[in-house]
């Protein structure tokens, strides 16, 4: 991928992502566009699945309401269907990490504009620098400014903020808190053009672990809020005052009172934390910070939350619980204050994993607490809330906690927490899973329960690792996932009940079934074994995936890595992560090492022939023809270094393989069990391969490719065997980093079903002729 080029920075307008037409053509073998084909798009829903760090209402307009989430883009709340609508899908291969949503700024006088700060990760994983995109239609299209420096929208401390915020009284005013070291950043044409606040004194100190050679944690998590004294400026007038929060534990709250010009520490502040939070009560004088000794999302052992008197500059310890007592184990995140009641507001100890994460509410300034549960008498506790989650009915994971734990949990990591500035009575939370509210918050002062649900249906926030469409049974679907498993679908618009839980794997890697006998299959994947050490990182099921049962794992195994069942399901060969390529006969009850096949192969079966399974590693083809016991490297050359590969249904032998970087990337084609491979001269780039039902009039599978072909990536389908090829999404339709997993149906012509990295699964289906 492109890198962004560094260097004297003028802030030149980059390229417009532009939602556009759906205009798809079909690339013949020269490359040449011809007639077109439209596809409808949809999400196979699951419900959330993943971190929202922040949730963002507008301070002038009811229900204008943003989500914005780790890996998967910005959602717009949609009051009358009470759901999300994602903003980002244009966002393509080439810039993938904008997905990653660092900051999102809603302008508090023109509702139209919102603002987002784009870019995933701040270390070499992500090639490129971030940008602030740019909205005058609520996130509808989008323009995109090019920053010289990378954002972190997946890096550690992604929960504190916000990072970009919008002059309320000179909307045209943006400031942005960098991470990295790059200080703070201002902009006075709607973000159109950047420069550096050279006066601001401190760009942060605080890393996680200065440490760790990948630079994820070793990053300096920078300047990390952003919140504007309206009081002190008026309409078409620059505010004067700014605070600014810090990542340095040290110097955590600066401000300016002259609109910038100057910054100053500001006096008496607590020190020993990171103010992960700053908001402003501008009818009390107040500015509460919230605190962590930590960055978050994941740690934090300690926290404090202060309020600053702004006309006094007298400071004042108001923390729920001190952190000088025992009790406080956590830090303290989440933050908001009633619009409508300023001396209420709200804070989370967002780190508390158990029992269970914390919330706190105060009618006071923060004078007196109460909490969302208590302890009653050891293990039992009250609770000031009932909890429904029969729409996203997943949410509880399978467990049977005992107390006083409780499942669903209210939540973890919920650094992001608001109550809507029109409507005290309600509020929403993100969580590491979802996210959760009320319509009825203003019972808790009257000492009823409130009724928690998820507000989350239509965003969709899950990692897909792979995905297999079996040729018969119940479920067109199963599904490979990060941090919640996976799912067997179906029904593709309905949230399904429960992930895998036999064994409950936290990430599945890989899965298959057997081809002439489908429902036969096995998945595998991750396990934290220091907490779950009884549970194998191996499953098998015999009814299509309605009920599993964990197999054993040979020694060494460390991660799910890829695994392949027999084409009758008689064997199973697995390459897990830690240790070397090991086939079984039957269900995984004893493992016995492959050999002639290096450790990390990817390996796949035959789809005909059951004795027959394939390896690829490092450039090298394997075959092995006695069931997976021996493998032989095949004398193919010209393979990429990397690449996925699949074999095709009633065709022995018929194998696609797409991978590699720079001049060998490309797609592959062999007949012969990998004897020898074609090379596709019409495919540019391609980074995976998929198969669904032959069209009409056709024997050969439909292929489904992620790929750039003619010079313009996107998904591609072909119905002659890659003679011809016919681009199915459009530039509306891109979800980034798309490149895990992609399948068609065998069961319905024309439907694909595309992996997401943040974006969850995405299926197409025809929508002509």
């Amino acid at each position: 991928m492109r890198r962004n080029p560094v260097g004297a920075f003028t802030a030149a307008l980059a390229a417009a992502i532009m939602v556009l037409a759906g205009l798809v053509g079909q690339v013949a073998a020269g490359g040449a566009a011809s007639a077109a084909e439209s596809y409808t798009w949809r999400n196979v829903q699951i419900g959330g699945g993943g971190f929202v760090p922040s949730i963002v209402f507008n301070q002038s307009q009811a229900n204008l309401i943003y989500a914005r989430t780790d890996i998967g883009g910005v959602y717009r709340w949609n009051q009358a269907a009470g759901s999300w609508t994602p903003l980002l899908d244009s966002i393509g291969w080439t810039n993938w990490g904008w997905m990653g949503a660092a900051s999102v700024a809603t302008d508090p006088v023109d509702p139209n504009r919102v603002y987002v700060a784009a870019g995933m990760y701040t270390n070499s994983w992500d090639p490129n620098n971030g940008a602030i995109l740019r909205s005058t239609n609520k996130g509808d299209s989008w323009t995109a400014t090019a920053l010289p420096f990378k954002l972190g929208g997946n890096m550690p401390g992604r929960g504190m903020g916000e990072r970009l915020a919008v002059d309320p009284n000179q909307d045209g005013v943006l400031y942005l808190g960098a991470p990295s070291g790059n200080g703070l950043w201002k902009s006075t044409d709607y973000g159109a053009t950047w420069a550096k606040v050279t006066s601001f004194p401190n760009p942060g100190t605080y890393k996680q672990d200065p440490s760790d050679s990948s630079g994820y944690l070793s990053d300096n998590q920078g300047v990390v809020w952003v919140t504007f004294d309206k009081r002190t400026g008026s309409s078409g007038s620059a505010t004067k005052t700014i605070y600014v929060g810090v990542a340095d534990p040290q110097n955590t709250v600066y401000r300016t009172t002259d609109g910038g010009s100057t910054w100053q520490r500001v006096a008496g502040q607590p020190t020993g934390y990171l103010a992960h939070k700053g908001v402003l009560d501008t009818t009390n004088g107040y500015l509460y910070i919230a605190t962590s000794d930590k960055g978050g999302p994941y740690d934090g052992s300690k926290g404090q939350v202060w309020r600053y008197t702004t006309a006094t500059g007298a400071w004042t310890e108001i923390s729920p619980i001190p952190a000088s007592s025992g009790d406080n184990y956590y830090g303290y995140s989440g933050l908001t204050v009633d619009r409508q009641h300023p001396g209420t507001l709200m804070v989370t100890g967002y780190s508390s994993w158990w029992p269970d994460t914390m919330i706190w509410r105060s009618t006071d300034s923060g004078a007196t607490w109460t909490r969302v549960w208590d302890w009653s008498s050891y293990p039992n506790r009250t609770f000031r809330y009932t909890m429904d989650v029969s729409s996203v009915p997943w949410l509880t994971f399978g467990a049977n906690p005992q107390p006083p734990e409780v499942t669903p949990k209210l939540g973890w990591m919920t650094e992001g927490l608001e109550i809507d500035p029109f409507n005290s009575a309600r509020m929403m939370y993100g969580t590491g899973a979802t996210i959760y509210g009320t319509t009825n918050l203003t019972d808790w002062d009257a000492g009823k329960q409130i009724a928690i649900k998820p507000m989350v249906k239509g965003l969709e926030e899950t990692a897909v690792n792979d995905l297999i469409s079996p040729p018969s049974g119940d479920a067109h679907l199963l599904s490979a996932l990060g941090d919640i498993g996976g799912f067997r679908h179906t029904d593709l618009d309905a949230i399904p009940s429960m992930m895998y839980t036999q064994p409950n794997l936290t990430t599945t890697t890989s899965l298959d079934y057997a081809e002439t006998n489908p429902g036969w299959m096995v998945r595998v994947g991750n396990v934290d074994k220091s907490a779950s050490p009884n549970v194998n990182r191996i499953g098998f099921s015999t009814d299509g995936g309605a009920n599993w049962w964990q197999g054993n794992e040979p020694s060494g195994v460390t991660g799910g890595g890829t695994v392949a069942a027999a084409a009758d399901g008689g064997r199973f060969v697995w390459s897990p992560d830690g240790t070397g390529v090991y086939y079984s006969v039957g269900f995984g009850n004893s493992w016995t090492a492959s050999s002639g096949i290096p450790s990390g192969a990817r390996v796949a079966s035959d789809r005909v022939n059951p004795k027959k399974f394939y390896g690829f590693s490092g450039g090298r083809f394997y075959v092995s023809t006695d069931g997976g016991a021996t493998f032989t490297a095949t004398a193919a050359t010209g393979l990429p270094s990397s690449g996925r590969f699949k074999a095709v249904a009633g065709h022995e032998g018929d194998i696609w393989l797409a991978g590699g970087s720079g001049s060998t990337y490309g797609l592959w084609h062999s007949t012969d069990s990998g004897a020898t491979f074609t090379k596709l001269s019409s495919v540019q780039e391609a980074d995976n391969v998929g198969f669904g039902k032959a069209a009409t009039g056709k024997t050969y599978p439909a292929l489904y490719v992620i790929a750039k072909i003619g010079g313009v990536r996107g998904i591609f389908r072909s119905d002659d065997s890659g003679a011809t090829w016919v681009r199915i999404n459009d530039d509306a339709h891109q979800w980034g980093n798309i490149g895990a997993a992609i399948t068609g149906d065998p069961r319905v012509y024309g439907r694909v079903y595309v992996a997401t990295n943040g974006r969850g699964i995405i299926y197409g289906d025809r929508t002509t002729g």
